[in-house]
Parts: structure tokens; sequence; C-alpha cells
């Protein structure tokens, strides 16, 4: 049996220094993007045009209600729904080789597609910054499945949904269902004010993004 060749140590070095630019400049990329910072928490009471809610940080909060506030219900749903052509957003972590590694993935109803598309920063519940895909699934590859492509006006991205990530379905809401201790992620308009969005959980779920 013939010896097994032995790697150049250069190159090795290369291509782990090439790897690394590349992480880096994905990351810087993710950094310079404009990032979309919503607020998450428990439902105290809500009034005709005002949200009170409370912070999972613990912080009490008020923020109007105007004609224009997005009301969306959020359910536990299954990889399974997402299919060709699904519309769907996810908060996800770039990762070195340009694809993002999904936290959760939403699915919208037919009725909601184009909400929020592009690709943009996103602050996690945990405070960390990384980006929100919203698009169309052109398709879904890798051995399970599980790799999407996502377009969206002006690009696309690939997406890799681990198996333990939360996926959630999207639908049309109403203010009526802004209750007492529903979760929600509420959305602020650019004043600070008020709310562009609010989406809130159904049957005590929380809303993943």
């Amino acid at each position: 049996m013939s010896p097994a060749k032995e790697v150049p140590m250069k190159t090795t070095l290369s291509a782990t220094f090439g790897l690394l630019l590349l992480s880096a400049a994905v990351m810087t990329q993710a950094a310079d993007m404009k990032v979309v910072k919503p607020m998450r928490g428990t439902v105290d009471s809500v009034s005709a045009d005002t949200l009170d809610f409370t912070t999972r940080a613990g912080q009490h909060q008020s923020i109007k209600l105007t004609d224009k506030t997005g009301i969306r219900l959020v359910s536990e749903a299954d990889f399974k729904q997402i299919k060709d052509d699904s519309f769907v957003g996810s908060a996800a972590v770039p990762q070195a080789d340009g694809t993002l590694k999904a936290l959760e993935v939403t699915v919208f109803e037919a009725s909601l597609k184009g909400s929020g598309e592009g690709h943009y920063g996103w602050e996690n519940a945990d405070g960390s910054t990384g980006t929100m895909t919203n698009g169309t699934v052109g398709t879904l590859a890798g051995a399970d499945g599980r790799t999407l492509t996502v377009k969206y006006e002006g690009g696309e991205k690939k997406l890799v949904v681990p198996q333990d990530v939360p996926i959630a379905y999207v639908e049309p809401g109403k203010v009526e269902q802004l209750t007492k201790g529903a979760k929600v992620v509420v959305f602020p308009a650019d004043d600070g004010k008020s709310a562009r969005g609010v989406a809130v959980g159904k049957d005590g779920f929380t809303p993943p993004m």
C-alpha cells in the first residue's frame, strides 16, 4: 500500500486563512445592514389605541396602535408546511460558507405574501445581531430537504434549517386577540411611539422570531 499523500502545510494554511477571510466578510456585511429591533413580551392590557406589555427583561412598555398597525396571529407549525413557492421569513446567523443557519422559520399565509420582503439585519431575542430574510422558497435541497433557496427582490439566500428550530405559521389577526397574558413581538414604527405591527401568539404560543 502506498503511503497517503501529505497535504502541504502552506496549502492548509491558505485554505484556513481563506475561510477566515470569507467568514469575516460575511459578518461585516451583516453588521453593515440596517437592523430591525423588535420588542418581545407579554400583554398586560389593551385599550382602544394603546398596547401595554411587559418585555422579557421585565420592563413595562406602552405603544400606540393605529389603523395602520398590522396584527398577525402566530401559531406552531411543522417543517412539512414549507413547500416550493411558500413565502417564508427566517431569523438566522451567517455561516462562513455564505449560507444562513436558521434560528426559526415563519411560514406566511398566502394573503400575506410579500410581508417584510428582503434581507436585513435583525436583533435576536438574546440581544445578538443576525439577519432576517423574507422571501419565496425556490427549492428545497439537501439530503433531508432542509436547505432552502429563498428568493426576494434583488437577491436570494441559501438557508439551512436545523432539525430543532421552531417553525411558525402567520396569518392575519385582530386587535381582539391581544388578550392579557398573550405573548407578542412588537415592531415599532419609525417614530418609536406607535406600532407598525404586532405578532401575537395563538393559545399561549410564543412567536419565535
